[in-house]
């Protein structure tokens, strides 16, 4: 989101009232291949491998996407051996992608983005895309 310079004062107050960590945090979910790790991550942890695998998405963009999420903190890794296991660090990320879902269904462009019980292999899930209708 471009900060119109010219806004006036509207702009330090949002700023002092915290946008720019709001704003981070949306802007590390923007990202559909992100967005499709958090779904993936909601249902358990993985090793980039699974999530390679399970994604369709090479090696180095998983990296690339789990570095921005660990450096937002909704991700962090436990090591095992030579192997790391990723997951979610804040449970309050799946209200958020509630609050989500009920607000593009309210707007017309349904979207799952939480994990639905008993809903296939680890990684099956709906594409991340504007005016998708679940279903």
């Amino acid at each position: 989101m471009a900060i119109d310079s010219d806004a006036g004062p509207c702009v330090s107050v949002d700023i002092a009232a915290g946008i720019p960590p709001a704003a981070a945090l949306f802007h590390s979910l923007a990202d559909e291949n992100r967005l499709r790790i958090v779904q993936r991550l909601a249902r358990g942890e993985a090793r980039v491998v699974d999530l390679t695998t399970e994604l369709g998405l090479a090696q180095s963009t998983v990296s690339k996407h789990l570095a921005c999420l660990r450096d937002c903190h909704l991700v962090d890794y436990r090591a095992e051996g030579r192997q790391s296991f990723y997951s979610l660090t804040r449970p309050e990320l799946m209200d958020l992608l509630t609050s989500a879902e009920q607000l593009l269904a309210a707007t017309g462009h349904a979207v799952t983005l939480r994990p639905t019980p008993g809903a296939g292999r680890p990684g099956d899930g709906v594409r991340l895309t504007a005016g998708d209708v679940a279903t």
